[in-house]
This record gives structure tokens, C-alpha cells and sequence, in this order.
């Protein structure tokens, strides 16, 4: 993850489809693809693109010239099931989709979401609805996510608070991942394990009585 995630406030992508599972989101010839950045074209890319590669008509959502540069997606219910492919992420992210909102998420989508720095947010079924009621009265209608506040600032001025799993939030917040969080206590780690010599070596050479 590049960047920490930051407050925002963008107009929102409505997509309707349910059960959109992540074949849909990235088709499986993509999985050999290891260039982040060049996914966004796959994205829901066989319900965008003729075989020629040219664009479907009448274009797909996101294709929509007024969608350009929209971080919100709001989707149908249980988004993101399938097959666990980190791909997905990867390809919205890729595209520029920052935060998603559905009544529920597959759980796998949701943490490799977490993970590559895409916010999944739950939203109970009336909410759902009244969010595409708000994007079909007024397509332009901006929504401010604010993760460190764990709220939405809608339109009328309310806020739709969400909830997200504290350590979640907290790799977002600083745009790290597992692994980064680790080397950040490596100065405390070290230490420990200077002043706690190990018991048994596990280093291959001495196992093998090198």
C-alpha cells in the first residue's frame, strides 16, 4: 500500500448488480498479471470490452465519461464472492475506486480489500437503499468518507457511521500492511531478542550439527 488513506470527498458510481463475484470484478486470465497499476482495464473487464477491445455500447458504468475520477462505488449485495483472488483489489484500487459500499461483502474480498487499500463499507439494507436514492435524485450527489472517524457526511449533512476491525483501521490509516507493521517495532524486536538469547538455534548449519 502506497499511501495512507485519507479523508475524502468524491460523487459515487452506482452499480446495481448483486452477487457480483470476482471472476466478474477480474477475469481469471488476468490472475498471471503482477503489475498493480496496469489492472484497471481489467476491471469488470468482460462487461466492458468487445473481443476486438473495443468498448461495449451503451458503455458500461464506469466507462461513462462522468464517472471519471469517482472513489465511490456502490454496489449491489454480496459483493466480492468467488474465488479469493487479490487481483480485485489490486484492479479497483488500479482504476481509482477507494471505498465500496454494499449491504455485505464475501469476507475473503473484504480482507484482501483491508489490505490493498480499498475500504469496504457495510450499510444496512434501508441505508443502502436510501444511498441509490440519493445518486439517482442527483448523480453528481458527493459523499465525504472519513475512516478516521469511521463516518460518511452525505449530501442532506448527515452521517452514516460504519464499522471497520480496529487493526484494519489502523494499517489504512498509516498505508502499511502486516509486514510493515512488524519492521516498525524491528528497533524493539531486536532488542527483546538481544536481551533473550534463544533457547534451542534454529539456524540450519547447527541443526544438521554444522
Amino acid at each position: 500500500m502506497a499511501e495512507p488513506f485519507r479523508q475524502f470527498t468524491s460523487k459515487v458510481i452506482p452499480l446495481r448488480a448483486e452477487h457480483v463475484d470476482t471472476d466478474q470484478v477480474v477475469p481469471a486470465r488476468y490472475l498471471k498479471v503482477t503489475d498493480k497499476a496496469g489492472l484497471a482495464d481489467a476491471l469488470f473487464h468482460d462487461w466492458r470490452f468487445e473481443a476486438d477491445g473495443s468498448l461495449k455500447e451503451p458503455r458500461f458504468v464506469i466507462d461513462r465519461s462522468e464517472m471519471a475520477g469517482r472513489r465511490i462505488l456502490l454496489v449491489g449485495d454480496n459483493f466480492g464472492a468467488g474465488s479469493s483472488r487479490e487481483h480485485a483489489p489490486w484492479a479497483l484500487a488500479a482504476w481509482g475506486i477507494s471505498a465500496i459500499l454494499s449491504t455485505s461483502f464475501a469476507d475473503i474480498f473484504r480482507n484482501n480489500a483491508l489490505k490493498n487499500g480499498v475500504l469496504p463499507i457495510v450499510v444496512d439494507p434501508a441505508m443502502h437503499a436510501r444511498l441509490f436514492a440519493i445518486v439517482e435524485e442527483d448523480p453528481d450527489a458527493a459523499f465525504t468518507v472519513d475512516l478516521a472517524e469511521q463516518g460518511i457526511l452525505l449530501p442532506d449533512g448527515s452521517t452514516l457511521d460504519f464499522d471497520i476491525d480496529p487493526f484494519a483501521k489502523r494499517m489504512l490509516l498509516a498505508g502499511t500492511d502486516e509486514i510493515g507493521y512488524v519492521l516498525g517495532h524491528l528497533p524493539a524486536i531486536e532488542a527483546w531478542e538481544a536481551a533473550h538469547p534463544a533457547r534451542v538455534d534454529t539456524r540450519i548449519g547447527t541443526a544438521l550439527g554444522a
